[in-house]
């Protein structure tokens, strides 16, 4: 029996809208991600995935699903990240962070939580809800081993947030740090507290809001490089164009190179000063003269 082929175009305006809102752009939507319960959990494991799903709240939906749809319902709800949890003898406490690229698993990385205090653990006031994260990553293995920088790229497409042109200081309020030290990844939310400094600067302290959590570096499931340059290749409408002489640092610092002709310094305008003037008339044929006398003198 043939299978009867679909028509593909919209036959309603929502419908159109609809695909419109799905097909390739040059600036791609926000990154949705899916945070997903599997069959056997923990109470521990329940609580982390609640509370990571308050840090993004605005824009995370949250599906209780088994890992074998992931994919399905990536491609349903226009999900481009997934975080899953798990428990079992063998991997207790088990979350994994993973990515899509066309709707096909990317990367997924499986952490264990070993140390874990909630949200509700933690009493002090919390950020307000959308609140964009500043993500500061400490420890050399996240500059030189290749599974830690896959879990660092990782970890900011799942917390970065939408991009925004601008921010204002006092929206700079919380902070999510990841330290990697020993084999183990240990993840620390903050709040900036910003204090009288007695100068225009103020002073900034940190104070523990949670989620906290030590984890344990388990399992990996990584694209090939060959893949993973596909995934971050960028169309050229995209890519800035070079301009000539005109180059940035590190820190995004624009410098730019400047060609002159060559100058002739005999014709160069130097400071004047009154011992320098070339003098003219009958004081100069004056000082000629005396000067003529005393070399006459010396010899004699």
């Amino acid at each position: 029996m043939k299978r009867k082929l679909i028509n593909s175009k919209p036959k309603t305006k929502r419908a159109k809208r609809f695909l419109d809102n799905r097909a390739p752009k040059l600036t791609e939507n926000v990154k949705n991600a899916m945070i997903m319960k599997g069959g056997n959990t923990s109470m521990t494991v329940t609580q982390a995935l609640k509370d990571i799903y308050a840090l993004k709240k605005p824009k995370f939906p949250i599906i209780c699903i088994f890992s074998y749809l992931q994919e399905f319902f990536s491609k349903k709800t226009d999900s481009s990240l997934f975080l899953f949890g798990s428990h079992n003898k063998k991997r207790p406490n088990n979350l994994i962070f993973g990515r899509l690229f066309d709707f096909h698993v990317l990367d997924m990385i499986e952490l264990g939580i070993e140390k874990y205090n909630s949200l509700s653990d933690i009493k002090s006031s919390k950020c307000p809800e959308g609140t964009k994260p500043m993500l500061v990553f400490a420890g050399d293995a996240f500059d030189h081993e290749n599974e830690h920088k896959r879990l660092k790229s990782l970890l900011t497409d799942f917390f970065r947030g939408p991009v925004v042109p601008s921010v204002r200081l006092a929206g700079l309020e919380h902070v999510l740090h990841f330290t990697a030290l020993e084999g183990k990844i240990y993840m620390r939310s903050y709040r900036s507290l910003l204090k009288k400094s007695g100068c225009r600067t103020p002073r900034i302290e940190l104070e523990e809001i949670g989620p906290s959590f030590d984890f344990i570096l388990r399992r990996t499931h990584l694209a090939s490089d060959d893949l993973y340059k596909t995934a971050h290749k960028q169309p050229k409408a995209l890519k800035p164009k070079k301009k000539k002489n005109i180059s940035h640092d590190t820190f995004g610092t624009k410098f730019g190179r400047l060609h002159m002709q060559k100058q002739d310094l005999a014709k160069l305008q130097t400071r004047k000063m009154k011992g320098l003037r070339k003098r003219r008339g009958p004081a100069a044929a004056a000082v000629v003269a005396g000067e003529t006398s005393l070399k006459t003198t010396e010899v004699e």
